[in-house]
């Protein structure tokens, strides 16, 4: 249950300046309304002159564009497609991003799970903005709807907003464009940097798994579809001599371990317990036991190849290997096969099941050629590795947690400003 579930509109608020007023949103525009959808697949009604929003639009930004655009017919043809000015208000009603808002910066129409709030009387389209912004989990405890939220626009033009007077509220929606496009800017740069550093970490994987270590090593080309040179003293092997394709038994003791895309294999518990399905009859289940290199037959293609750090139990949709040798190291050749799975080698390979999802087999696994460098350099190759991305993965986690912290601010800095926390008033 939200923590606002239990409050109304006005108290959630709290106390205002003297002289401001909480007014109800339907009271604050004259002209209140919302959209529609053409039926898809009718190309006469798309692709017009007419901007169409939708919500996935709506991320508290000025529209100046859209995605789509419907024709002059369909709006003859639909009463609900109605061209709402510039300035106008938009609310998403419905799905994940339900709550969230836009200001539009150009005549356009919207679709059905847009509300529309036009032509203001007593309230600044900008000052209007941020205060949903500021009230977003407020109308969010308003929702009804299971895994859709629903909020519709009879809760929405319900909603009470402290309203001061228009010169007021343009001085806050003056000063709150100017801090929140600070706040902006900084949040872009650490996201900017976040895709720098996922960069960094592949490039580093990559290049290690391929080439090796040392700067200065020779390197021969090779008949392999995705890597055209390897060191000069790596062998090159098919997998039928590197791999055993493991098939343990079950035990009474053993809980579910999960392959992941992003190549952790692990106990279920360890990373989530809902949103998976389970089987009422765990028929074909396979013992998986940590150290063991896993692929998942159906999401290999999107990087689910890692080492199991656990012992358990697993969908027989699992291949799960051993190595035929002690020349061979797991770990190393985890890293290797989601290289070859990130560059699109598993996905052009293997006969797909269903779109953009191939299925390999580990009679797939079979026939790839695989690089083997020395036993001793797969095993510095992994230790490299695993301390270049510890470094760069607690990078991340710094710059993910200054992101969530520059949000907090950007929040709390647009509620203090729209309720009269901070007096702005010029």
């Amino acid at each position: 249950m939200s923590e606002y579930s239990q409050l109304d509109s006005a108290t959630y608020w709290g106390e205002l300046p003297e002289k401001w007023q909480l007014v109800p949103i339907r009271y604050g525009f004259s002209l209140i309304g919302s959209g529609t959808t053409p039926p898809s697949g009718q190309e006469r009604y798309y692709g017009g002159t007419v901007p169409w929003v939708t919500t996935s639009e709506l991320r508290e930004n000025i529209i100046a564009s859209t995605e789509k655009s419907v024709s002059e017919l369909a709006l003859n043809e639909f009463s609900s497609l109605k061209i709402y000015p510039p300035s106008s208000v938009l609310i998403a009603m419905y799905g994940a991003t339900v709550g969230r808002v836009g200001t539009l910066g150009i005549p356009a129409t919207v679709n059905q799970a847009v509300c529309v709030l036009a032509q203001p009387t007593i309230f600044e389209p900008k000052y209007t903005s941020y205060t949903l912004q500021a009230s977003r989990n407020y109308l969010l405890s308003l929702t009804s709807g299971g895994g859709q939220p629903n909020l519709n626009a009879e809760k929405i033009i319900g909603h009470l907003l402290p309203c001061p007077p228009l010169s007021e509220q343009r001085a806050i929606a003056t000063y709150l464009d100017r801090e929140t496009a600070q706040l902006d800017a900084l949040i872009a740069a650490k996201e900017e940097l976040l895709i720098l550093l996922a960069e960094k970490r592949r490039v580093t994987i990559s290049e290690s798994v391929t080439h090796g270590l040392s700067q200065s090593v020779l390197l021969r080309r090779v008949n392999i579809p995705w890597l055209d040179t390897i060191p000069e003293n790596w062998k090159i092997e098919r997998g039928r001599y590197l791999f055993n394709q493991s098939s343990l038994p079950t035990r009474e003791e053993d809980e579910i371990v999960t392959c992941f895309r992003d190549g952790q294999v692990t106990l279920r518990r360890n990373r989530r317990t809902e949103g998976f399905t389970n089987a009422i009859k765990e028929v074909g289940y396979q013992g998986i036991r940590e150290g063991q290199l896993v692929l998942h037959s159906m999401d290999a293609f999107a990087g689910a190849i890692g080492v199991s750090d656990s012992d358990g139990k697993c969908t027989p949709e699992y291949i799960i290997c051993d190595p035929i040798n002690d020349n061979i190291y797991n770990s190393y050749y985890g890293y290797l096969l989601r290289e070859m799975a990130l560059q699109g080698f598993i996905q052009a390979s293997c006969p797909a099941v269903r779109e953009r999802a191939p299925r390999i087999r580990f009679s797939d696994l079979k026939e790839m050629l695989l690089p083997v460098p020395p036993i001793g350099e797969q095993k510095a190759i992994v230790r490299y590795i695993n301390k270049k991305i510890k470094i760069i993965d607690d990078l991340q986690n710094a710059t993910k947690q200054t992101i969530a912290l520059l949000n907090e601010r950007r929040v709390a800095l647009i509620a203090a400003a729209v309720s009269g926390q901070i007096r702005i008033t010029e």
